[in-house]
């Protein structure tokens, strides 16, 4: 029953994605449209979050804000579903790669590369980043697996259309570590900006006016694998076309101090974000976990500790 109902899943979305993205979009546009006005979808939260990240925005430009990112989060859902149908050539047009050559630098040198990320413009057509870099490395990109088994299965069936191996949370370290054992290059995306829980918590950093935890794994893993580590810069230059740069942040993430890679990754992000703000994910509780209820939970001298190191 599962594989009929993921088989006719799949069926509609990719019947969906047949559509012109300009008729996409109208739709697009009802839905935000929907979700701003009438459902209300998070605009408490996206709203705090906009106030207490641009404190010096009036009401004006909060509300343009919020209204500018509903919009684009309609918009990146209906391009998320278009890549059920998007050739490698109409993907290469639409995600324009400047500098691939950074990457395939390391690679053809016999060096892993991992790509840091944020929730930053359309980060699922990130995947189509294999139709560019070396075929000597193998690519992958970290997921967390949906409650549905039946929308899991149709993301990573859309994640994985061109090449991309997606990899649970819990499997990352096991392997990437494999392949580096292996020697196999490899060449792995991390959305780095997601919440951590308390006890994940090794560093805090100062990200659009909070004080805020973030997750540290993806550069203990980097340094671990020797990596070179960029930041993923995209770019919306209008509708359905994006650009992407590589930043380079570490030749080998093990040769800089730790918490150099975590740091410089939200330093681009923010700069990203405070230039175009519309296009980070502001309906989700970024800010949820306080410095204050992790050193309660953990004390002043075992929270110290746990910051001390990776």
């Amino acid at each position: 029953m599962k594989r009929l109902v993921y088989i006719m899943a799949w069926g509609v979305v990719k019947g969906i994605s047949l559509l012109p993205l300009r008729l996409l979009y109208i739709f697009s546009d009802v839905v935000a449209w929907l979700m701003h006005t009438v459902v209300r979808y998070r605009r408490g939260v996206v709203k705090r979050n906009l106030r207490s990240s641009f404190p010096d925005r009036t009401p004006r430009e909060i509300s343009r804000i919020s209204r500018e990112f509903y919009r684009f989060l309609s918009d990146y859902f209906v391009e998320t579903v278009k890549l059920a149908s998007l050739s490698d050539e109409e993907i290469k047009e639409r995600l324009v790669v400047e500098n691939i050559e950074a990457v395939n630098s390391s690679v053809k040198g016999g060096r892993s590369v991992s790509l840091f990320l944020g929730h930053y413009c359309n980060w699922e057509w990130v995947s189509s980043l294999p139709l560019h870099i070396d075929p000597s490395a193998v690519c992958g990109q970290i997921y967390h697996p949906l409650e549905s088994s039946i929308a899991d299965r149709v993301f990573l069936k859309l994640r994985s259309r061109y090449g991309a191996v997606s990899i649970t949370m819990e499997d990352t370290l096991r392997t990437i570590a494999g392949w580096y054992r292996s020697g196999k290059p490899s060449v792995v995306g991390y959305i780095a900006d997601q919440v951590p829980g308390y006890g994940s918590i090794h560093r805090w950093v100062d990200f659009l006016n909070h004080d805020t935890p973030v997750f540290t794994g993806a550069e203990r893993i980097s340094r671990m694998v020797h990596a070179d580590c960029f930041y993923v810069h995209l770019s919306r230059l209008k509708r359905g076309v994006y650009s992407l740069r590589f930043v380079p942040i570490a030749e080998d993430a093990a040769s800089v101090a730790p918490f150099t890679v975590t740091d410089a990754f939200f330093h681009h992000l923010e700069e990203q974000i405070e230039s175009a703000p519309p296009y980070w994910l502001w309906s989700h509780r970024r800010w949820k976990r306080t410095r204050e209820g992790f050193e309660a939970r953990y004390g002043a001298e075992e929270a110290a500790r746990r910051l001390s190191h990776l």
